[in-house]
């Protein structure tokens, strides 16, 4: 009996396989451009590490998550639980083709809603402030988190191609900040008054310039280069100025909405927990330390996998299978 996680994210999309004790069996991941063109399957996959007949219930994230404030089974859910593919970053199809081959496979499956206006389960000064706050997959990573440290009150901060931060108080998620209205990731980050000029004189649309804002506007990189991440990284590590000087004012943002969310909690932080493919670094640079260094070591900090999103989803498969009723204060209804 294994239980499956799939996390949606924005250069690919990852599963992770789990036994029914909680032992994680394996974790990989398929891009999204492979996927749409055909050069991958998820099914197929699957298939090679599991016998589908084994999946007791498979917990999927797909996109904003606008659409449904609820875990629910996935066959009761419209419009792959989304109000609009737009304005969500870059859109290649990949995460489709997966969300239609997953269904189907026929597996029992659930969808984690993101966190947004509706959600019920968000203060509701966020839900006021702000029509999205974060993906689905930001709801698994904060489960993952809650498993791996025991925290009822913190903040996790996945730093990565996006930066969202979530503010998890007495167990339950309060509220986020999504990428586009605070700090920068990578690739994408918050609107400037410079954009909204470019945007309203149409040189630009609002995507395209969310989908460039990140590091690597910063750093000089071309947003149409495939491996952005690699190439920031790798100026950064020879000693580029623009590259470190991006890294710093990322990691500054960061450290910003952090300190905001803090703010906010009505209890004492236990800790902070850092997750993503920046998030998790140690090399080139060690981010835990580089956040540090604005809290004086105020916060304990605890690094969770890169892959959290998956790890945690296939964690609320399995707790939602063996009965649980709400995940983070968000109500499951199956």
């Amino acid at each position: 009996m294994v239980f499956v996680g799939m996390d949606h994210g924005t250069t690919g999309i990852s599963f992770c396989i789990m036994s029914d004790e909680g032992d994680i069996i394996d974790v990989f991941k398929i891009g999204r451009e492979e996927s749409k063109e055909g050069l991958v399957s998820a099914s197929e996959e699957l298939t090679k590490r599991i016998d589908l007949n084994s999946v007791k219930l498979m917990a999927i994230t797909y996109a904003m998550g606008d659409g449904i404030n609820k875990i629910l089974p996935t066959d009761k859910v419209e419009d792959r639980g989304i109000l609009s593919i737009n304005g969500a970053g870059k859109v290649t199809g990949g995460g489709t083709s997966v969300f239609s081959e997953l269904q189907e496979l026929n597996i029992p499956s659930i969808m984690i809603p993101g966190l947004h206006k509706d959600s019920i389960s968000l203060d509701k000064l966020f839900r006021a402030a702000y029509s999205h706050q974060a993906s689905p997959e930001k709801v698994s990573i904060s489960y993952n988190a809650i498993k791996e440290t025991g925290w009822s009150n913190f903040i996790v901060a996945d730093i990565s191609s996006n930066s969202v931060d979530i503010l998890i108080e007495d167990g339950k998620i309060k509220g986020a900040i999504d990428a586009c209205l605070g700090a920068m990731g990578i690739v994408h980050g918050p609107l400037d008054l410079e954009m909204i000029r470019d945007i309203d004189e149409n040189n630009a649309s609002a995507n395209g310039c969310f989908s460039h804002a990140g590091a690597i506007k910063i750093a000089g990189i071309d947003g149409k280069v495939a491996n952005m991440k690699n190439q920031l990284l790798e100026n950064y590590k020879n000693g580029d100025e623009k590259a470190i000087l991006a890294i710093d004012t990322l990691i500054m943002t960061v450290a910003m909405e952090i300190a905001g969310l803090d703010v906010v909690c009505e209890n004492e932080i236990e800790g902070i927990v850092l997750t993503g493919s920046v998030g998790s670094a140690t090399e080139p640079f060690d981010f835990k330390d580089e956040i540090n260094k604005y809290f004086k070591n105020k916060y304990p900090l605890e690094i969770i996998s890169k892959e959290s999103g998956a790890i945690g989803a296939a964690q609320i498969a399995m707790d939602v299978f063996n009965g649980k009723k709400e995940i983070l204060g968000i109500e499951v209804d199956i």
